[in-house]
């Protein structure tokens, strides 16, 4: 059985990213792109009830200490303290509360908390490097971490990240998902790295990098930075093919 007519109501079909405004799914200076990218045109199916409304995100789903990666263990991580501050606004500036942002990352030296990541740079015990929290009615959201720190990688010769906080996005539903990485300032890496030049926009590469922010700075406890998130319109942030 279908839907009823009420129920056809409140399916709202997604809008597609307006051409030029996300980075091409090849791109050949990322490697990877080349053998993981579709070969024929994507078949776009139409959005059932199901796929647009749920499941749905709710308080119980974040613990308390959550968006606070620090305080994930027993002691303190190495590195910088920082916190990271921003807004998830909509097309038309309008705030999008109740959205789950999850955010994971290197540590101070450079390496990820998993079995995959070989980097020849220590794993911190006291730093897990992933968190999350929802925005609230102001699509304000808010965390507290450890400065990531640059690493190797096997695309080309003497390949590096910058670095960058990957972030995640889900709206009302899981096909919502968007995923994107958050740059900080003056980056000496960011001319060689064809992730962040894979964006074929300059202002739009330039809304992937987070601004210091004295206001969210704490005297004598960390650095802030704030990165603003925008979902459509000429404002919008770069997300991953």
């Amino acid at each position: 059985m279908g839907p009823s007519t009420n129920e056809r109501s409140l399916i709202t079909p997604y809008r597609r990213h307006a051409a030029g405004t996300q980075p091409p799914a090849p791109y050949e200076p990322y490697k990877s792109t080349i053998k993981r990218s579709p070969t024929k045109p994507l078949i776009f199916l139409p959005h059932t009830l199901s796929e647009v409304t749920g499941p749905l995100f709710g308080e119980d789903a974040i613990a308390e200490n959550d968006n606070d990666l620090t305080r994930h263990y027993p002691g303190e991580p190495q590195g910088e303290r920082i916190i990271v501050t921003g807004r998830v606004l909509d097309s038309n500036g309008r705030p999008v509360p109740q959205a789950l942002i999850e955010i994971w990352q290197a540590n101070a030296a450079g390496r990820y908390r998993h079995a995959k990541d070989q980097h020849p740079a220590p794993v911190d015990p006291n730093f897990g490097g992933c968190g999350r929290t929802l925005t609230d009615d102001n699509g304000s959201y808010r965390f507290v971490t450890i400065a990531p720190g640059a690493y190797p990688w096997f695309n080309h010769y003497n390949a590096w990240r910058p670095r960058h906080i990957h972030l995640s996005l889900f709206g009302r539903a899981f096909l919502t998902r968007l995923v994107t990485q958050m740059y900080f300032p003056d980056d000496p890496l960011f001319p060689y790295d064809p992730i962040f030049n894979s964006i074929p926009d300059e202002k739009a590469r330039q809304r992937m990098i987070c601004k210091f922010d004295m206001e969210t700075t704490q005297p004598q406890w960390a650095l802030g930075y704030k990165f603003n998130i925008i979902l459509r319109g000429p404002e919008q942030t770069p997300f991953e093919t």
